[in-house]
């Protein structure tokens, strides 16, 4: 199966610049995507092989359409770019500022930044889109296993339930054109997302080598699903 080039958003750090090494290391020619150039050009240094840095701001229609005209050709797109609140608020405490903050890069980023390279991807043979979510966006997670959360990270955690959404919504309407799309949940790890993350110790590689799997799948492969970084199907 013929896939050679990728694109991960917010790759300068975290369990993005691991997705770009590991598609790197996989022989495929990865565009590390950046909202600061220098940082961009850092992470392209530090990864290596065939990656090449991109200024895209998902927040931004501008930088996204610059960018997309940049790229002709294109397998792989891995939405990973996203934000977080520093504290754990519940809904009635985080104002509609935070919400939109949250949403504008979690949500609408994702929606543009898809759009913007539906047709480059359509021209590919088996076009692949991993949406990098969340366990806490799991609404079955909610009232069951995270209950302890009581509600906290309310704008986070309602706008990765708003990601899976599309998720299915994109892979149901792109199925006949071959597109495989799907959500991972990639655990706690040890980036600055939060402190609850960076506490936790996990590491970045580690749920990387998840959303490779994902952007790998055979023709034959799920869409429309979401899943831990194991491999193990998750509840919506």
């Amino acid at each position: 199966m013929d896939i050679s080039t990728a694109l991960v958003t917010g790759a300068n750090k975290g369990i993005g610049k691991e997705i770009a090494r590991q598609l790197v290391q996989a022989g495929l020619t990865v565009y590390v995507g950046s909202r600061d150039a220098e940082r961009a050009e850092r992470a392209v240094a530090d990864i290596g092989g065939d990656a090449k840095p991109l200024v895209i701001d998902v927040t931004d229609p501008v930088s996204v359409g610059a960018a997309a005209e940049r790229i002709q050709t294109l397998e792989v797109l891995i939405n990973n770019a996203g934000v977080s609140p520093s504290e754990g608020k519940g809904a009635q405490d985080e104002d509609v500022d935070t919400f939109r903050r949250v949403f504008e890069t979690n949500v609408f980023g994702v929606v543009a930044v898809t759009n913007a390279f539906l047709p480059v991807l359509r021209r590919s043979a088996h076009p692949r889109i991993v949406n990098i979510s969340s366990g806490t966006g799991s609404l079955d997670a909610a009232v069951t296993e995270h209950a302890g959360y009581r509600g906290g990270f309310a704008s986070y955690r309602s706008s990765k339930v708003a990601l899976n959404a599309l998720t299915v919504f994109y892979a149901q309407s792109l199925a006949e054109d071959g597109f495989k799309i799907n959500a991972l949940a990639p655990g706690l790890r040890r980036t600055d997302l939060n402190a609850a993350a960076a506490a936790a110790g996990g590491d970045p590689a580690e749920a990387a080598a998840g959303a490779v799997r994902l952007a790998l799948l055979p023709d034959d492969g799920p869409t429309g699903a979401f899943f831990s970084w194991d491999g193990t199907p998750v509840a919506w």
